[in-house]
């Protein structure tokens, strides 16, 4: 059983940076896959990044790549999204969830446990 908390939400301005923070209860966190999601109002929710439990290998969505990046400290069960050059169309709420799956194909359904949102919102 893993518990996530996300922190870091905030509002800021078009081009501007928001670390999000995914504190995870649990002894075997660093066995979890780690993925960040968002929910834009009127939307359906939608994959942001992952960071693999083996290798630690990172995958984006397209509409972030080169812009956001995520990391984890196993020592620490946390996992971050450092997020740069933000646009408007990033506002949402941004959700942490842990999958024990390898290969979860940034799919909403392979992921177990899901933190409760935390609200990030770019003004122009």
């Amino acid at each position: 059983q893993v518990q996530v908390v996300e922190s870091g939400g905030g509002l800021v301005q078009a081009g501007g940076s928001l670390r999000l923070s995914c504190a995870a209860s649990g002894r075997t966190f660093s066995s979890y896959t780690m993925g960040w999601f968002r929910q834009a109002p009127g939307k359906e929710r939608e994959f942001v990044a992952e960071i693999r439990w083996s290798g630690g290998r990172t995958y984006y969505a397209d509409s972030v790549k080169g812009r956001f990046s995520i990391s984890r400290d196993n020592a620490k069960n946390t996992v971050y999204l450092q997020m740069n050059s933000l646009k408007p169309e990033d506002t949402a709420v941004y959700y942490c969830a842990a999958s024990a799956l390898g290969t979860t194909y940034y799919r909403i359904s392979s992921y177990d446990y899901w933190g409760q949102g935390t609200q990030v919102t770019v003004s122009s």
